[in-house]
Protein backbone atom coordinates (compact mmCIF):
# COMPACT_ATOMS: atom_id res chain seq x y z
CA UNK A 1 0.00 0.00 0.00
CA UNK A 2 1.43 3.39 -1.30
CA UNK A 3 0.75 5.45 2.06
CA UNK A 4 1.89 9.03 0.63
CA UNK A 5 -1.34 9.07 -0.87
CA UNK A 6 -3.88 8.55 1.67
CA UNK A 7 -5.51 10.32 4.80
CA UNK A 8 -4.12 10.16 7.73
CA UNK A 9 -7.78 8.72 8.98
CA UNK A 10 -7.27 6.11 6.08
CA UNK A 11 -3.76 5.05 7.56
CA UNK A 12 -4.34 5.08 10.42
CA UNK A 13 -7.49 2.80 10.63
CA UNK A 14 -5.30 0.41 8.37
CA UNK A 15 -2.69 0.06 11.13
CA UNK A 16 -5.11 -0.15 13.80
CA UNK A 17 -6.96 -2.80 11.51
CA UNK A 18 -3.50 -4.39 11.58
CA UNK A 19 -2.61 -4.02 15.09
CA UNK A 20 -6.14 -5.00 15.80
CA UNK A 21 -5.36 -8.60 14.12
CA UNK A 22 -2.77 -9.45 16.21
CA UNK A 23 -3.31 -12.18 18.76
CA UNK A 24 -3.39 -11.63 22.23
CA UNK A 25 -0.11 -13.65 23.43
CA UNK A 26 1.71 -11.96 20.30
CA UNK A 27 0.41 -8.82 21.67
CA UNK A 28 2.04 -9.62 24.81
CA UNK A 29 4.71 -11.15 23.95
CA UNK A 30 6.01 -7.75 21.43
CA UNK A 31 5.03 -5.45 24.34
CA UNK A 32 7.66 -7.05 26.54
CA UNK A 33 10.30 -7.22 23.65
CA UNK A 34 9.45 -3.46 23.48
CA UNK A 35 9.99 -2.93 27.14
CA UNK A 36 12.88 -4.75 27.28
CA UNK A 37 14.22 -2.67 23.89
CA UNK A 38 13.20 0.74 26.28
CA UNK A 39 15.06 -0.81 29.37
CA UNK A 40 18.05 -1.30 27.06
CA UNK A 41 18.07 2.34 25.91
CA UNK A 42 17.77 4.01 29.02
CA UNK A 43 19.72 2.76 31.36
CA UNK A 44 20.18 5.67 33.56
CA UNK A 45 16.88 7.22 32.41
CA UNK A 46 16.02 10.73 33.45
CA UNK A 47 14.42 12.28 36.11
CA UNK A 48 10.33 12.66 35.16
CA UNK A 49 9.50 10.17 31.98
CA UNK A 50 6.06 10.68 30.83
CA UNK A 51 4.72 6.66 29.55
CA UNK A 52 0.63 5.82 29.28
CA UNK A 53 -1.51 3.46 30.50
CA UNK A 54 -2.85 0.96 27.29
CA UNK A 55 -5.89 1.15 25.59
CA UNK A 56 -7.78 -1.44 23.42
CA UNK A 57 -5.09 -3.36 21.30
CA UNK A 58 -2.31 -0.73 22.26
CA UNK A 59 1.25 -1.83 23.16
CA UNK A 60 1.44 -2.01 26.85
CA UNK A 61 4.76 -0.06 28.12
CA UNK A 62 3.73 -0.89 32.14
CA UNK A 63 6.68 -3.03 32.73
CA UNK A 64 9.52 -0.70 31.38
CA UNK A 65 7.60 1.77 33.11
CA UNK A 66 8.27 0.28 36.05
CA UNK A 67 11.87 -0.49 35.33
CA UNK A 68 12.37 3.14 34.39
CA UNK A 69 10.78 3.88 38.02
CA UNK A 70 13.04 1.14 39.45
CA UNK A 71 16.03 2.93 38.10
CA UNK A 72 14.97 6.36 39.78
CA UNK A 73 12.51 8.01 37.55
CA UNK A 74 9.55 9.22 38.33
CA UNK A 75 6.83 8.49 35.98
CA UNK A 76 3.86 10.91 34.70
CA UNK A 77 0.61 9.64 32.42
CA UNK A 78 -1.29 11.81 30.33
CA UNK A 79 -4.45 13.12 31.53
CA UNK A 80 -6.86 15.46 29.84
CA UNK A 81 -7.52 18.51 31.66
CA UNK A 82 -9.50 21.68 29.69
CA UNK A 83 -8.95 19.49 26.82
CA UNK A 84 -4.99 19.44 26.58
CA UNK A 85 -2.86 16.79 27.95
CA UNK A 86 -0.96 17.30 31.49
CA UNK A 87 1.24 14.83 32.82
CA UNK A 88 0.29 13.67 36.06
CA UNK A 89 2.76 11.97 38.96
CA UNK A 90 1.26 8.15 39.03
CA UNK A 91 2.43 6.64 42.20
CA UNK A 92 2.42 3.25 42.98
CA UNK A 93 -1.03 2.16 44.72
CA UNK A 94 -2.95 5.52 44.17
CA UNK A 95 -6.08 5.52 42.56
CA UNK A 96 -7.02 6.16 39.09
CA UNK A 97 -9.60 7.82 37.10
CA UNK A 98 -11.20 7.17 33.81
CA UNK A 99 -10.42 9.61 31.17
CA UNK A 100 -12.05 9.06 28.49
CA UNK A 101 -10.67 6.98 25.59
CA UNK A 102 -10.81 3.56 28.03
CA UNK A 103 -7.53 5.18 29.52
CA UNK A 104 -7.04 6.04 33.53
CA UNK A 105 -4.95 8.86 34.77
CA UNK A 106 -3.86 9.91 38.64
CA UNK A 107 -7.01 12.30 39.63
CA UNK A 108 -6.79 16.33 39.84
CA UNK A 109 -4.72 15.55 43.30
CA UNK A 110 -1.62 14.02 41.53
CA UNK A 111 1.24 16.55 40.80
CA UNK A 112 1.42 17.64 37.40
CA UNK A 113 5.28 17.23 35.63
CA UNK A 114 6.85 17.96 32.79
CA UNK A 115 8.16 14.99 31.30
CA UNK A 116 11.72 15.10 30.38
CA UNK A 117 11.53 11.58 28.94
CA UNK A 118 7.92 11.21 26.72
CA UNK A 119 7.08 7.41 25.75
CA UNK A 120 4.75 8.26 23.07
CA UNK A 121 1.59 6.18 21.51
CA UNK A 122 0.88 6.23 18.07
CA UNK A 123 -1.42 4.61 15.45
CA UNK A 124 1.32 4.56 12.67
CA UNK A 125 4.41 5.44 12.07
CA UNK A 126 7.09 5.86 9.05
CA UNK A 127 10.95 5.13 8.97
CA UNK A 128 11.63 9.24 9.18
CA UNK A 129 9.98 9.28 12.91
CA UNK A 130 6.39 10.71 10.95
CA UNK A 131 3.80 9.92 13.62
CA UNK A 132 -0.32 9.39 13.43
CA UNK A 133 -1.81 9.48 16.36
CA UNK A 134 -5.41 8.94 17.42
CA UNK A 135 -6.11 12.35 15.58
CA UNK A 136 -6.95 14.92 18.16
CA UNK A 137 -3.26 16.65 17.96
CA UNK A 138 -3.09 16.07 22.22
CA UNK A 139 0.62 15.22 22.04
CA UNK A 140 1.46 17.85 19.33
CA UNK A 141 0.09 20.26 21.56
CA UNK A 142 1.03 18.92 24.37
CA UNK A 143 5.01 18.93 22.71
CA UNK A 144 4.80 22.65 21.70
CA UNK A 145 3.94 23.40 25.31
CA UNK A 146 7.01 21.92 26.74
CA UNK A 147 8.98 23.76 24.46
CA UNK A 148 7.31 26.86 24.86
CA UNK A 149 8.23 26.23 28.38
CA UNK A 150 11.84 25.97 27.43
CA UNK A 151 11.82 22.20 28.17
CA UNK A 152 13.19 19.45 25.03
CA UNK A 153 11.98 16.30 25.87
CA UNK A 154 13.19 13.25 24.43
CA UNK A 155 10.55 11.80 22.13
CA UNK A 156 10.40 8.31 21.58
CA UNK A 157 7.59 6.43 19.82
CA UNK A 158 6.05 3.34 20.94
CA UNK A 159 4.89 0.51 18.58
CA UNK A 160 4.32 -2.61 17.44
CA UNK A 161 6.13 -3.07 14.13
CA UNK A 162 2.74 -4.11 12.28
CA UNK A 163 1.79 -0.35 12.50
CA UNK A 164 4.61 0.73 9.96
CA UNK A 165 3.34 2.55 6.93
CA UNK A 166 5.37 3.90 3.90
CA UNK A 167 4.89 7.63 4.51
CA UNK A 168 2.86 9.30 7.08
CA UNK A 169 1.71 12.89 6.15
CA UNK A 170 3.41 15.11 7.86
CA UNK A 171 1.69 19.07 9.00
CA UNK A 172 3.47 21.64 9.71
CA UNK A 173 2.56 21.20 13.72
CA UNK A 174 3.37 17.57 13.18
CA UNK A 175 6.35 16.42 15.56
CA UNK A 176 8.61 13.85 14.16
CA UNK A 177 10.04 11.27 16.42
CA UNK A 178 13.82 11.14 16.77
CA UNK A 179 13.40 7.16 17.86
CA UNK A 180 10.73 4.54 17.37
CA UNK A 181 10.55 1.64 19.67
CA UNK A 182 8.76 -1.64 18.24
CA UNK A 183 9.48 -5.45 19.14
CA UNK A 184 12.18 -5.85 16.01
CA UNK A 185 14.34 -2.71 16.50
CA UNK A 186 14.47 0.89 16.92
CA UNK A 187 14.41 2.90 14.97
CA UNK A 188 16.22 6.28 15.05
CA UNK A 189 15.39 9.09 12.32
Amino acid sequence: MDDSHHTKADIRRVSLERRDAMSEEARIEASLAVCDRIAQEFVSPPDVVSGFLPIRSEIDIRPAMMTLADRGARLCVPAIAAGKLEFRHLVRGAPLEPQGFGTYAPGTEAAVLDPDLMLVPLSAFDQRGGRIGYGRGYYDTAIAALRAKGREPVLVGVAFACQEVEAVPMEPHDVRLPLIVTETGVIRS
